[in-house]
């Protein structure tokens, strides 16, 4: 079995090392013609970028995405530098009429997106021409590889029964030199995939024919991070099933979290894509949805005829109704641990990291500070977009509109969301961002602590103070502390996941969701020199 273990190791990373070599493959250039085409296409009304363009990748000489890239991005600066240029020239002449006209001219966007939309046009190479059999080479073999590592668990583990030896003293799962590669990768995918997106173009190639069956259109990174994500989510479900077959509870959940994912976050919104309606994932509820209410995506949805309006009605409900209803009833697990798609990148992916969020009580005063900050950020700027959106402003409370649009995007869901949030798995742990910075996480979170049936029953008389459910509790609760007070589990930062439970040896934790009376029942320590208790025992 330990054979067959290494033998899928090595196929893995194999695989993953052709994913990542195909970077650096390929070549990328366009005839003048189809630069011309391209720039008509846009409708760019710039004079200066076909020519500028066409200088930059109408050549003999074969590109690579990298240096295609940097002619591309000088070429639109080129462009725009002329423009900004006669607008300081005619602003000197006080021409006010000329200079209003040359921002027409102006073409606007991230360089790194300009790029790719070109890239996508002009590589060509081996893994555009062969994607089906690059498909196999890094998809197929890393999903082969990594089930022939997972699966002699179901033997090599013995009977049921969580098996968590030595999880410490390995260097992946306990901040070593292996965790340490890991989040160097996952961070450089994070940063390439969200600020350089014209680097990854090559990825987009492998899995063109899969979008254009599903959507009818080439993949973007977007379609490659999300096929990605169910993938790594369903591969290592699998390793769930294995590890937690004896808790039929983790099974649910984990089931339940990869339907969400693949059905509701990929496939739905891609197949709406096909039909001309505008893809959504219903499930998505604002404001981890942050975008949900821009001026951009109202005007999309209202433009989209009866299906945009009955989205936009339906995220309304979901926010306002359907969230507190359902976290009054089951708590936040509900939607945290069996619906989200980044909880269940968390609890399949990071499984492996849960043992590393701290526990101490400084992090869970900064856990408290943060998250209800990212909260705040989000309310704050949903209201100054939509005061702007129907005021007709640019700003309010002196907050531009764009500006903290802009500063959401890149410090919240780019950073904190995608770099921090899933890249620093085997180092923090694998909540990092549902803990710290998921602003409906923060949301679920007020619900569940103040009017919620939901808590975790502890039965103190049972605890034998182990400390597995301390441990491997992925949100930084001390869970024992509470146990040993026989004290109810009434925590925001709960998402119900139940692996306290799993891991205990007593039984002394039960999840479960009755009446609010007695939910809230903090337990002094007591001492018997310092309380008669036959006394206490007839005051209850």
């Amino acid at each position: 079995m330990k054979i067959i273990k290494h033998t899928g190791l090595v196929l893995f990373i194999i695989a993953l090392t052709i994913f990542t070599g195909t970077l650096f493959t390929g070549s990328f250039g366009l005839t003048k013609a189809e630069v011309e085409e391209y720039v008509t296409a846009q409708g760019y009304k710039s004079e200066v970028i076909t020519e500028a363009l066409e200088k930059a990748v109408s050549t003999e000489k074969e590109l690579s995405i990298f240096e295609f890239s940097n002619r591309v991005r000088d070429a639109y600066q080129a462009s725009n530098d002329h423009y900004d240029n006669l607008i300081a020239k005619y602003d000197a002449e006080k021409n006010w009429d000329k200079k209003g006209e040359q921002y027409q001219y102006k073409i606007y966007g991230k360089p790194h997106t300009l790029s790719y939309n070109l890239a996508k046009n002009a590589g060509s190479g081996y893994v555009k021409e062969n994607a089906g059999l690059m498909w196999w080479l890094t998809f197929g073999l890393g999903i082969i590889g990594a089930l022939l590592f997972i699966l002699p668990n179901f033997i090599l583990l013995g009977a049921p029964g969580i098996k968590n030896d030595g999880v410490f003293h390995k260097a992946a799962t306990n901040r070593g030199w292996i965790a340490w590669l890991v989040l160097f990768y996952l961070v450089t995918f994070y940063l390439l995939l969200y600020f350089k997106a014209d680097y990854v173009v090559n990825w987009t190639y492998i899995l063109d024919p899969i979008s254009e069956f599903l959507n009818g259109g080439k993949a973007s990174q977007w379609f490659v991070y999300g096929f990605l994500y169910c993938t790594i989510m369903t591969v290592m479900a699998v390793r769930m099933f294995i590890k937690y077959r004896h808790n039929k509870y983790q099974i649910l959940r984990t089931t339940s979290v990869l339907f969400f994912q693949i059905v509701f976050a990929f496939l739905i919104p891609e197949i709406m894509t096909s039909l001309n309606m505008p893809g959504y994932d219903f499930k998505n509820a604002f404001p981890l949805d942050y975008d949900f209410f821009f001026e951009w995506n109202i005007e999309k949805l209202t433009e989209s005829g009866a299906v945009g309006l009955f989205i936009l009605v339906w995220g309304t409900i979901l926010t306002l109704v359907i969230v507190p209803l359902m976290v009054y009833f089951f708590g936040k697990r509900w939607y945290c641990s069996w619906v989200c798609g980044c909880g269940g990148l968390a609890e399949t992916l990071g499984d492996p990291y849960r043992q590393l969020s701290d526990k101490s009580l400084k992090s869970w005063k900064l856990e408290r500070w943060v998250i209800h900050s990212v909260l705040v950020f989000s309310v704050l700027m949903t209201v100054v977009t939509l005061y702007c959106y129907f005021s007709g402003a640019e700003s309010f409370l002196g907050i531009h509109s764009q500006w903290i649009k802009d500063t959401y995007s890149f410090l919240i869901g780019a950073w904190f969301a995608g770099v921090i949030g899933t890249g620093f798995y085997p180092i923090f742990g694998n909540r990092v961002w549902c803990r710290f910075g998921c602003p409906l996480a923060a949301y679920l979170g007020l619900v569940q602590r103040f009017k919620s049936r939901f808590r975790i029953s502890t039965n103190g008389g049972q605890c034998i103070s182990c400390g597995n459910c301390s441990t491997y509790c992925e949100m930084g609760i001390d869970v024992r502390a509470y146990a040993q007070k026989g004290e109810n589990i009434v925590r925001s930062s709960c998402v119900g996941c139940g692996v306290c439970s799993a891991v205990c040896p007593r039984g002394v934790l039960k999840l479960e969701n009755d009446s609010m009376d007695g939910r809230i029942n903090p337990t002094e320590v007591l001492l018997g020199n310092d309380v008669n208790l036959l006394d206490l025992l007839n005051k209850k």
